[in-house]
């Protein structure tokens, strides 16, 4: 039995195969279901999971405003992985550009750092998305 989270966002994409593509096969997620006519996948990557939905300006989409691209602005979603390296291989091979390079992060979290070896790209719509390898915590480091 599949598993939903309680939150999930949905993107409005404008083409959802060159989507699939990105999440799928550059980043690894695993199509947990679809409605082909309906333009909808549900995407799941070791429990981080997201709703893409093709453009249809027919279909009473939930839009505040029109889309114009970069989709997305002011939001970049995070996703836990085990490592990076896998996707930025797969990225490269395909010439995806990155939007920031790799970077070894430490950001406090109450009375610890917490570290992250990360990077972001951009779908195909525009969309930032930030894939985070955890590297565990370290004692706060007073000022």
């Amino acid at each position: 039995m599949f598993i939903r989270n309680p939150m999930v966002p949905e993107l409005i994409v404008t083409t959802l195969s060159a989507s699939l593509d990105f999440w799928v096969q550059q980043l690894g997620f695993t199509l947990a279901y679809q409605r082909v006519e309906e333009g909808f996948a549900y995407l799941d990557l070791n429990g981080a999971q997201i709703m893409l939905e093709q453009y249809d300006p027919n279909a009473g989409q939930w839009l505040t405003a029109p889309l114009d691209r970069p989709f997305g602005r002011g939001i970049n979603l995070q996703i836990d992985v085990p490592v990076v390296a896998p996707i930025l291989q797969r990225l490269a091979r395909v010439d995806w550009p990155l939007f920031t390079d790799v970077e070894q992060a430490w950001y406090r979290a109450g009375d610890v750092e917490a570290g992250q070896r990360q990077f972001i790209v951009q779908d195909p719509d525009g969309y930032l998305v930030r894939l985070v390898e955890r590297l565990g915590e370290r004692p706060l480091v007073p000022a």
